[in-house]
């Protein structure tokens, strides 16, 4: 699923701490972050990431918990991947249109560092 390691990330801030140490990175968004932040956040932020940090910003996945619509917004603004529950009542319906469009759906998040959470412990 991912190349390097993956870091959980709620905002620019987050990727620039994870950055510092000059390594490829992949990026996964908090848990049901297309509800609450929105795919069309989720795209610039990781569109700015990538323009600042060109060489070390891998993949990125936007999880869109059990929300069917929000996962089809996100492939219709051209998220490649994205985490939506099997769960979901639209999961065949999504896994169809992201077929169709060259995306990827995860039923599950990816294993990822919580790097707020492991810098609270590290103080």
């Amino acid at each position: 699923m991912t190349t390097h390691p993956v870091i959980i990330v709620h905002g620019l801030g987050d990727v620039a701490q994870a950055v510092v140490p000059g390594r490829p990175i992949d990026l996964v968004s908090g848990s049901g972050a297309a509800l609450y932040l929105g795919c069309g956040w989720w795209r610039a932020m990781v569109a700015e990431a990538r323009s600042r940090w060109p060489v070390l910003i891998g993949i990125d996945i936007l999880d869109c918990a059990d929300d069917a619509s929000r996962a089809v917004e996100a492939i219709g603004i051209g998220q490649q991947r994205l985490v939506l529950s099997a769960k979901s009542p639209g999961y065949r319906a999504v896994l169809a249109i992201a077929e169709g469009s060259g995306a990827t759906v995860f039923p599950d998040r990816p294993e990822a560092l919580e790097l707020r959470a492991w810098l609270r412990r590290s103080r």
